[in-house]
């Protein structure tokens, strides 16, 4: 058995390793700010989630529960327009990063209401929607940690 090709083998994967990294530290030092990806991001979301809703309200209403129904002063399909609306103009304010605090309150505190809302339904319904729920609580808690950051960024003007 021949171990001096064994060493040569276990450097050259070393060496690999050691200029993989390098090429990752090199470029992760030239991408953008984690912060502002995560702004960008949770700003797009809400962008395509209000065009989403504007375009194909019908398909959105489904998320709205036959008991929840009767409690709403206006139908499910006017109930999802109007979040199109409201969820165009937030998005697109937390992508510009131009009113990023209230704009990503209202994300943060509409999609833990949202959460709440989808674990109720969960439990009640027999598990109904439990993959929106767990696809939700992820982008509430990015909501927050965007709330968190504007707050403590220095105030800027619009």
């Amino acid at each position: 058995m021949d171990f001096d090709d064994r060493s040569d083998r276990v450097s050259s994967v070393a060496d690999w390793a050691s200029s993989a990294a390098d090429r990752a530290a090199a470029v992760a030092a030239r991408a953008p700010d984690p912060t502002t990806v995560a702004r960008v991001g949770l700003g797009a979301m809400v962008f395509a989630a209000g065009v989403h809703k504007l375009l194909d309200p019908l398909s959105w209403s489904a998320y709205v529960v036959p008991w929840l129904a009767p409690l709403f002063v206006v139908s499910p399909v006017t109930f999802v327009l109007a979040n199109g609306v409201l969820e165009v103009g937030f998005g697109a304010a937390i992508v510009a990063d131009r009113y990023t605090a209230p704009a990503s309150a209202v994300a943060a505190v509409s999609l833990s209401a949202t959460c709440l809302y989808l674990a109720v339904v969960f439990v009640v319904e027999g598990g109904l929607f439990g993959d929106v729920l767990a696809r939700d609580i992820g982008l509430a808690g990015l909501a927050w940690a965007v709330l968190i950051d504007s707050l403590r960024r220095p105030s800027r003007t619009p």
